[in-house]
């Protein structure tokens, strides 16, 4: 919490970029004149002695910060280039710095600007590293931070237990958010990877029915054999006979087996006269007897 009766000054803000002091310009630490040193010694302000930096006039935030040395010029103090962005200060602007008593800090949440941050090989002992040239943190703050010369800015998104810590002497807890130039990877279309191989299995299938008497006819000279419709010829039903007849397929044996001396069925055959009419004559398909030719002999007279 801020100290209302500690030490309290206003001075005019210069930047590190500005000064003899650029190369310091890294951490929260100001650079102000002896004549606070006497003032802060006079006072007994207890240690480590920090402070709350705000605009003067219509200030737009507060950040807080410790003191690196006392050597600026009386009346105005050296503040972080970082710092005087955060609070929308310019190059002599008249701020109020005032002494404040910072709880240790427990926790803190950090946002990173750039991806690259994260993609180096321990960001946070980067960070460990880099912190140690801060004395305290205020949410809502991005502070810079410097590695191989190269500079990252922090979002301070959180502290705990309070609003602004200390980072003296105390073991904080980082926690990191995505950084603000992360997106997230856009997700693959799922693709049916079966679906060709159920393509081609029914192709397989359909290869393997078995599709009787596809062949083409032919005569004994290679011919084709000519296709003869006739109008007047029986057609088969599902029943197993002509039209006209009635025969059952009881009286057939099972499927896919020859059948010796069953009973036939009467069909009726259609004959031609010389004349070119129709003659339909019947006969009795009769029932099969084996051996019923004759003998030769080769050289012989038939028996």
């Amino acid at each position: 919490m801020d100290n209302q009766d500690g030490f309290k000054q206003a001075y005019r803000c210069i930047p590190f970029s500005k000064s003899k002091h650029s190369d310091l310009e890294f951490g929260d630490k100001i650079v102000m004149p002896v004549s606070a040193l006497h003032e802060l010694m006079n006072r007994e302000t207890p240690y480590p002695w920090l402070f709350q930096i705000k605009k003067y006039y219509n200030p737009v935030g507060v950040s807080h910060c410790g003191v690196l040395e006392f050597t600026a010029d009386e009346g105005s103090i050296v503040v972080p280039d970082w710092m005087m962005e955060n609070l929308n200060l310019q190059q002599g602007d008249l701020v109020m710095v005032e002494s404040a008593l910072l709880p240790a800090g427990k926790y803190m949440k950090l946002q990173p600007h750039s991806t690259r941050f994260i993609q180096l090989s321990n960001p946070k002992a980067v960070l460990e590293k880099n912190l140690r040239n801060f004395s305290c943190l205020s949410t809502g703050d991005t502070i810079m931070i410097n590695h191989n010369d190269e500079k990252f800015f922090i979002n301070i998104l959180e502290t705990k237990p309070g609003p602004a810590i200390c980072l003296i002497g105390t073991d904080c807890e980082a926690d990191f958010s995505p950084p603000l130039d992360y997106k997230e990877p856009e997700k693959p279309e799922k693709v049916e990877q079966n679906a060709p191989a159920q393509v081609q299995k029914k192709e397989i299938e359909e290869r393997r029915v078995f599709r009787p008497f596809m062949g083409k006819g032919r005569r004994l000279n290679g011919e084709p054999v000519e296709m003869v419709k006739d109008e007047n010829l029986p057609t088969t039903t599902a029943t197993g006979g002509c039209d006209g007849g009635s025969t059952t397929l009881g009286s057939r044996k099972k499927r896919g087996t020859l059948v010796f001396g069953s009973n036939s069925v009467e069909t009726k055959i259609p004959k031609r006269s010389s004349d070119g009419d129709v003659e339909v004559e019947e006969k009795q398909v009769q029932k099969f007897q084996p051996f019923m030719g004759k003998k030769n002999v080769l050289g012989k007279r038939s028996l």
